[in-house]
């Protein structure tokens, strides 16, 4: 039974991871509406979806009740989606090039946001003890949030922007294949999370996705780190 104490430091836990969740998943979608009607789609405009408003993006379940129940259950790790910004890559022009750079967007929106959250914490001595305590957690978060978002979207399987990167750089030959794995490629993600996380329990002795997302993703961290001058 979770006595009152426990509950407090939970919710107090996930206050910290709020802000830095709504803001890594909708800019990163947003970015992608901006950029594909610079290369002449407006179909995210149409939709209402060209703006950084977070209201316009927020999914009730991969924003919001997903990582709460992550949060309170402890999971080692975080997860979360904001609705997708619809794109017709058709309408892009040029075509490939407006797909590499569409969905890329994302990604490097995450980057811009670790970043300027990194920069943030130079304001931390002028805030009082308690809200500083609480802001340099949310700085945390959203520093480590933004990086695992940016190497996670970047891994090259569709329908991640990854994936279309590769699609959009990649030889017809090789690319056609590739673009052919779109409608499973979240079925391909799902056995990926379940192998990383049976891995290290039936022997194999590592987690996948933790070898492909977390020995980039703390590379980054130190890149932004050194960057934004935290770190040596």
């Amino acid at each position: 039974m979770i006595s009152n104490g426990q509950l407090g430091a939970a919710i107090a836990n996930a206050t910290t991871w709020v802000f830095p969740i709504i803001f890594a998943v909708t800019f990163h979608e947003a970015a992608h509406g901006f950029v594909a009607l610079r290369f002449g789609d407006d179909t995210a405009l149409r939709a209402g979806r060209v703006t950084f408003n977070p209201l316009k993006h927020i999914d009730p379940v991969g924003t919001i009740l997903l990582p709460a129940l992550m949060i309170v259950a402890r999971v080692p790790f975080l997860f979360g989606y904001a609705k997708p910004v619809p794109v017709n890559f058709g309408r892009l022009r040029p075509a490939r090039l407006g797909m590499v750079l569409v969905a890329l967007a994302g990604p490097a929106t995450n980057v811009l946001l670790a970043i300027v959250s990194a920069l943030l914490a130079y304001g931390l001595p002028l805030l009082p003890q308690t809200g500083a305590l609480w802001a340099r957690e949310n700085i945390q978060h959203s520093i480590v949030l933004n990086v695992v978002l940016c190497v996670f979207n970047l891994l090259p399987l569709p329908p991640l922007d990854g994936g279309r990167v590769a699609v959009g750089l990649l030889p017809r030959p090789l690319a056609l294949p590739l673009a052919r794995l779109e409608p499973y490629g979240m079925m391909i993600l799902m056995g990926l999370f379940v192998l990383s996380y049976l891995g290290p329990r039936i022997g194999l002795g590592f987690s996948l996705l933790g070898w492909l997302i977390g020995v980039p993703a703390d590379a980054l961290y130190r890149l932004v780190l050194v960057v934004t001058g935290h770190g040596g």
